[in-house]
């Protein structure tokens, strides 16, 4: 009997952590979806349209962690993006596509510096329709660290 009673609050125990716990992505997860143009009327042009894999459908409402480099686009109006790559190649600069970018929404201004490699966690919302935003939107965002140039 006790064994069992051990056995149930494992298994609680456990059941618990993968609720509340974070999941960590990588770049290369958010890779797995597929770019169509789309014309938007509202702009009178066209826009690359994601379609989603299944697997990263999953991921929408999610709390993940992620790293990659901070860019303070535009601090004064709360305005910052997650890159797989700094600035200078970024996907502003024509390297990479909107797969490589994460729009952050945190609830104060931030401090960090453009390029500082960080550990952020927050809410994925995926992002199909609104080209006002980034097809990735990482929502209550917290930096849980940032890492230092030697250890990349």
């Amino acid at each position: 009997m006790k064994n069992n009673l051990v056995l149930i609050i494992a298994i609680i125990t456990c059941n618990i952590f993968t609720c509340f716990s974070q999941k960590e992505v990588t770049w290369k997860d958010l890779s797995n979806v597929k770019f169509s143009e789309k014309y938007f009327p509202a702009f009178e042009d066209t826009f690359l349209y994601p379609n989603f894999s299944p697997e990263v459908k999953e991921l929408h409402g999610k709390e993940i962690t992620i790293v990659g480099y901070f860019l303070d686009v535009s601090p004064e109006e709360n305005t910052y993006i997650l890159s797989k790559n700094p600035m200078a190649s970024c996907f502003f600069c024509g390297v990479g596509g909107p797969e490589t970018a994460i729009e952050l929404q945190f609830s104060k201004k931030q401090t960090h510096n453009t390029d500082d490699f960080i550990m952020v966690t927050g809410t994925l919302e995926l992002n199909a329709d609104d080209v006002e935003h980034f097809n990735y939107i990482l929502k209550n965002c917290k930096i849980m660290k940032t890492i230092p140039n030697e250890d990349f």
